[in-house]
């Protein structure tokens, strides 16, 4: 699932409420029939989004630490932080001091740590953050492992293209509140509008005239046309007059990043979840 808000929407203050660091004014956290305070921190992988390893110590020193804070046996983890090392081309890395590594190569030794002790909930609080399209990819592969093996995973993180590829629900928050929850393709029917990409050469007036219609935007040769949700993408298209300059056309839902764009900036969604925003 991921978690998604604006900046200061109460993204981090919700996680840190989950780890136990800070403490809900109302309400409860109940996971696996665990309870706020209750919930073992055995129980927990976090990766945080301000990264932070002991610089002067040897990664497989620190990967066998956190592990052990764990309560996790330090045999099996040794075998474990080895098998990782290799899956995150880190191999012969165990002997080298973290502040030795680059950036990419610190932070997956931090998700390692994150992993190591086999959670039943991971937190990923902007995993790819800093990471080339590679190790976005090795990243994205084991996430999913995981996941398929059943750990609970919650995701938070601005590049809404992964999120949009991974998560299978979404929660997002604004202003501390509950905005949207559901499964994604729920929560892009309900909300993502449609919008029509066409190349050629118009007028923006003219494509306003057309049924439907929220606003239109255009971009050298081709223009982009918002469209309200109820309509009938087959019956619209057949509406489209013979006058139009259409050397490509694309019909689709408006994106994840889209959505997230309008409840940040307080546009079409405002309307539409009412009293979420009260």
């Amino acid at each position: 699932m991921a978690i998604l808000g604006p900046n200061g929407a109460g993204k981090s203050t919700t996680i840190r409420n989950i780890m136990g660091i800070l403490y809900p004014d109302a309400g409860k956290i109940t996971f696996s029939n665990y309870t706020d305070n209750s919930i073992p921190r055995h129980k927990i992988g976090y990766l945080p989004e301000e990264r932070g390893l002991y610089k002067n110590v040897k990664v497989m020193d620190i990967l066998l630490y956190l592990a052990e804070l764990k309560d996790y046996p330090l045999d099996q983890a040794k075998q474990r932080a080895l098998d990782y090392l290799k899956k995150f081309d880190l191999e012969g890395k165990e002997k080298v001091n973290v502040d030795e590594l680059s950036k990419g190569m610190g932070q997956k030794v931090q998700f390692i740590a994150s992993i190591l002790h086999e959670p039943e909930l991971l937190i990923l609080d902007e995993p790819f953050s800093g990471l080339d399209p590679v190790s976005q990819e090795l990243f994205k592969q084991e996430i999913r492992q995981l996941a398929d093996n059943g750990t609970a995973i919650l995701l938070s993180s601005h590049q809404m293209n992964l999120v949009e590829e991974m998560a299978d629900r979404l929660f997002l928050i604004h202003r501390g509140k509950k905005v949207i929850y559901g499964h994604m393709d729920e929560v892009k029917k309900e909300f993502a509008n449609f919008k029509c990409t066409i190349h050629g050469t118009n007028k923006k007036e003219e494509l306003e005239q057309l049924p439907r219609v929220q606003r239109v935007e255009q971009e050298n040769a081709h223009s982009i046309v918002y469209l309200y949700k109820d309509i009938d993408p087959v019956q619209w298209l057949k509406q489209l007059p013979d006058t139009l300059d259409v050397q490509e056309l694309r019909l689709d839902r408006i994106s994840l990043h889209e959505i997230f764009i309008d409840i940040a900036t307080g546009k079409q969604l405002m309307q539409e979840v009412g009293e979420a925003y009260a």
